[in-house]
């Protein structure tokens, strides 16, 4: 794959911070040296999850939103090689495969906002697409997890799509989401990946958890409701009215997905004040996010975690990596139980 960057052992070797007395996770991890075919590399490959990231920010260009989510990956890895191995975190389990990089597509993010530019991010997004399918279908082939980092929620197209060709059907997801990313098919972008996969028959039921009731527009709003298999919750009645339960609504969501392999879809939109392309100042707390991975991560069709849309800065990138680094691992526990 030519736009797969393989982590390779000076990477991880640059990133580590060794420490006396200290087993580090990245010092256990499974690397590939070399690539052939994926599938044939990592199917005989003693590991369970295979974690790969997507360094783009063309998704969020093409609807015109605020870029810089390829910045996740790194910020990510950095914190990740480093907390500590043990009985809890099992990196021995884990295959760092690399990252999905875009540099030359990516420059169109620097062009004014025209239409031909936003045509043209489109564009790339449908190759990043195929690059996120080809990686996933592989994975899950070959009797693996894979858990996906970085990029815009556009990713979420390749991710369905690549787990249905893998188990040969429709696929379940739940979307911990404050918008729906079910927005009109006008080009692909980071606001319609799951429209794409519904309407291409690669999505069946689809759960939304948590959108925010002021930024979802009245049409979408009567599309939802009419669509048996939306089913979805929001933010307001949740946290603010108290008109639903957490815990009950876990329960709810997952009976509507539970049938069926699901990807679980974590938007960093949906946390309070993370920075991400949709920043928030009232959202989720970072713990019920992490009880919202482990609950979903537990059951028997789990098939994959995917992050998005987190924009570090230089001041934020720890904050962001150690965040996104502990849902990584409370997904790996609760998994692997």
């Amino acid at each position: 794959m030519q736009n797969l960057v393989l982590f390779t052992s000076k990477d991880r070797d640059t990133l580590l911070k060794l420490r006396k007395g200290e087993s580090k996770f990245g010092e256990h991890i499974q690397l590939i040296s070399n690539l052939t075919n994926i599938y044939d590399d990592i199917a005989n490959l003693d590991v369970d999850y295979v974690i790969f990231g997507i360094s783009e920010n063309i998704g969020n260009y093409a609807n015109y939103t605020k870029t810089s989510t390829y910045k996740a990956w790194e910020a990510t890895v950095k914190v990740l090689l480093n907390i500590q191995n043990n009985g809890f975190t099992n990196a021995n389990r884990v295959l760092i495969l690399g990252h999905l990089e875009y540099s030359e597509e990516g420059k169109i993010v620097n062009e004014k906002s025209s239409k031909k530019n936003i045509a043209k991010a489109r564009t790339f997004v449908e190759v990043i697409d195929k690059d996120v399918t080809y990686l996933v279908s592989s994975i899950v082939k070959a009797g693996k997890t894979p858990i996906i980092i970085g990029g815009g929620h556009n990713n979420a197209y390749g991710n369905i799509k690549g787990l249905a060709l893998a188990t040969n059907d429709r696929v379940n997801i739940i979307n911990f989401d404050a918008k729906t990313g079910f927005g009109a098919e006008e080009g692909r972008h980071c606001e319609n990946g799951f429209s794409y996969t519904y309407a291409e028959g690669f999505l069946k039921n689809y759960f939304i958890f948590g959108l925010h009731e002021s930024y979802i527009s009245d049409k979408l709003l009567k599309t939802l409701k009419k669509v048996k298999s939306i089913k979805y919750n929001t933010y307001e009645a949740l946290e603010v009215r108290n008109e639903l339960d957490y815990t009950s609504e876990l329960e709810r969501s997952l009976n509507h997905i539970s049938s069926k392999p699901f990807g679980i879809e974590i938007d960093c939109d949906a946390m309070e004040n993370i920075p991400s392309s949709g920043e928030t100042p009232t959202g989720f707390s970072m713990k019920q996010i992490r009880q919202f991975v482990n609950y979903f991560a537990q059951q028997d069709n789990s098939s994959y975690l995917h992050i998005c849309e987190a924009i570090p800065t230089k001041k934020t990138e720890t904050k962001v990596g150690k965040l996104i680094t502990y849902l990584i691992t409370d997904f790996i526990k609760a998994h692997g139980h």
